[in-house]
């Protein structure tokens, strides 16, 4: 047992270290300046309450990207210095977001401890390596990220942190091996615990789903599937849930070895990015002539986001929530007794709400940022959630969850397929969301994304259609004017949310035109750094009639777009003619 000795080492602040809900991230090149990652790690030490340091259990790791191996290092000396009693880290530093989430929630120690909290070392699905992006953050006791309260205090500590301690005489500890090593020091023992990254959380998936039925599923030979990791962490677990749990090829994983730059790809599951398998499902620009697998899903960097697709078929975000929330009592063992309630975040899509409208759940319509559906789980009213960008979950962590959702896909798949294994044909994953579609109708959703407009620019079209909310006559008149079929918008305003846990309010959160029909337009903003702000243009066509509900999403939307262009006088704001993304 090595002893250690604690220095304490002046700094100076650095400008701009304000962690978002998601944490900091920078650039690689931003993060190795000297003190920089120290002066934000003390500076959260700072703004804990002192049982949550001293004598406390912490977690460190995160999707292993490009410097987390160093960076796990200096947090654990300085753990250590600030009198954090065992810091539990998953070999090679590896542990996805969920899994941390579940690994606070789980896991007991050999010695009866469990974590108070963790540091996550992630800048989920942006690009890794040397020149690319780094990030860091804090998650609270219950598996959750730090709520804005802690993060201000963060924030205003790194504004003027004079020093930070640090056990510099501590040795870089084998995080490639399994197993506990014992230091001591000026306030005694203290541990590094080195664990399986995947155990808990397999765990934990067991517990939840009905392994055995999803086995039978995936051994039938009329049942193929594909599996995108796209060389982030989620490969972690990959190998041991699809193949060694679930019986799966091991062909049918894809990019599933975690890489520190990802493999020089972008970790964002979507149609734009998860290329290989987008054109392995048959939804490339060229097909390869074999026959798509039936289902196939993707995560991003640290394994929080996913995207599902069947064959030649893509499911939005927005339609995934709906499509869970409708069938998991019948499907997922874990919500056999009902279902508490189901949130989604503002922009995603009212699909959802007209599932739990039908199935009398209670619902909550929540500001962008998982924060908020954690307060509703921890009150308990809320059981499934997601978002339109690609996030789903449940309260089984406090995090969004990419391998829960594609094992509650799986788990839909097996209930629908349980006496048809052995017919002519399965039910598919096109099949449920049509299915889906004639029962509850259609949200015909697009999200039109216009990067880097000038801030200056961007805010006067803001305020323009906020100003405009004040006459609603004047609106239907615009509408009129560009498409005559287009519905009246009976209901305009600036989304506000009063958090009915703890009684937070949140304002600013994005402008909503409501119309008769059940359809929406949505403006937000999304940061305004140097680089100018992002305009996100959210356009959703609500379709109930049956026969309807089959047709290509660009031509239904096409009425619904014309006249949000118009509406908010978009190219005369932006000076654009297109948008830089369109999902």
């Amino acid at each position: 047992m090595g002893m250690f000795k604690v220095a304490r080492v002046e700094t100076k602040p650095y400008d701009g270290q304000k962690p978002g809900t998601s944490g900091l991230r920078k650039k690689v090149k931003v993060f190795v300046q000297q003190h920089y990652l120290e002066n934000f790690v003390q500076s959260t030490f700072n703004a804990l309450s002192a049982e949550k340091v001293r004598g406390a259990t912490l977690v460190v790791s995160g999707d292993g990207r490009y410097y987390s191996k160093e960076a796990v290092q200096i947090i654990i000396k300085m753990g250590a210095a600030n009198g954090v009693r065992r810091v539990w880290v998953g070999q090679n530093s590896l542990l996805s977001t969920p899994a941390v989430s579940a690994v606070i929630r789980e896991r007991v120690g050999a010695d009866g401890s469990r974590a108070s909290g963790a540091f996550i070392l992630t800048a989920s699905h942006n690009p890794g390596g040397p020149h690319e992006d780094f990030g860091i953050k804090y998650n609270m006791e219950n598996g959750g990220p730090a709520p804005e309260g802690i993060t201000d205090k963060i924030f205003e500590n790194t504004k003027t942190i004079k020093e930070y301690l640090i056990a510099e005489d501590l040795p870089d500890v084998d995080i490639s091996a399994i197993g506990i090593t014992s230091f001591s020091g000026p306030e005694g023992q203290f541990d590094v615990d080195v664990f399986d990254s995947a155990t808990d959380y397999v765990k934990l998936m067991k517990s939840i789903f009905d392994f055995e039925s999803i086995r039978k599923l995936l051994s039938s030979p009329k049942f193929t599937f594909c599996y995108d990791a796209l060389h982030g962490v989620a490969g972690a677990y990959a190998k041991r849930i699809f193949v060694e749990e679930l019986g799966a090829q091991e062909s049918s994983l894809l990019n599933c070895v975690p890489k520190e730059d990802f493999g020089g790809g972008h970790p964002d599951p979507n149609l734009t990015y998860a290329k290989e398998l987008v054109a392995r499902m048959g939804l490339g620009k060229s097909s390869s002539g074999d026959e798509p697998p039936e289902f196939g899903a993707a995560a991003d960097g640290d394994a929080d986001r996913n995207m599902i697709l069947g064959k030649r078929f893509f499911v939005t975000p927005s339609d995934s929530v709906a499509i869970i929330a409708a069938n998991a009592v019948q499907a997922i063992p874990y919500f056999s007794g009902g279902l508490k309630g189901v949130a989604r975040s503002m922009p995603t899509s009212a699909a959802l709400d007209v599932v739990a409208k039908h199935l009398n759940l209670k619902f909550f319509e929540v500001p962008t940022g998982w924060k908020f559906f954690g307060n509703l789980m921890d009150a308990g009213l809320c059981s499934v959630c997601g978002e339109e960008s690609f996030g789903t979950g449940s309260d089984h962590i406090r995090e969004k969850d990419g391998i829960w959702a594609v094992l509650a896909w799986l788990s839909i798949l097996a209930y629908k397929n349980k006496d048809n294994l052995n017919g002519e044909k399965l039910e598919t994953v096109e099949g449920i969301v049509r299915q889906h579609w004639a029962t509850y109708g259609r949200h015909y959703y697009t999200r039109y994304d216009y990067e880097n407009v000038d801030a200056g620019a961007a805010k006067e079209l803001m305020a323009y259609l906020v100003k405009l909310q004040s006459d609603l006559t004047e609106v239907n008149n615009i509408i009129k004017g560009v498409r005559s079929d287009v519905s009246n918008v009976v209901e305009a305003d600036e989304f506000e949310y009063k958090d009915p846990v703890d009684g937070s309010i949140s304002k600013h959160q994005g402008i909503r035109y409501l119309f008769q029909d059940g359809s929406r337009l949505v403006f937000r903003l999304s940061g305004t750094g140097s680089e100018g702000a992002t305009i996100r243009l959210y356009i959703e066509q609500y379709e109930k009639d049956p026969s309807k509900t089959g047709r290509d999403s660009q031509d239904a939307l096409a009425p619904l777009v014309a006249v949000a262009l118009k509406l908010s006088k978009m190219s005369e704001f932006t000076g654009r003619s297109a948008p830089t993304v369109i999902t």
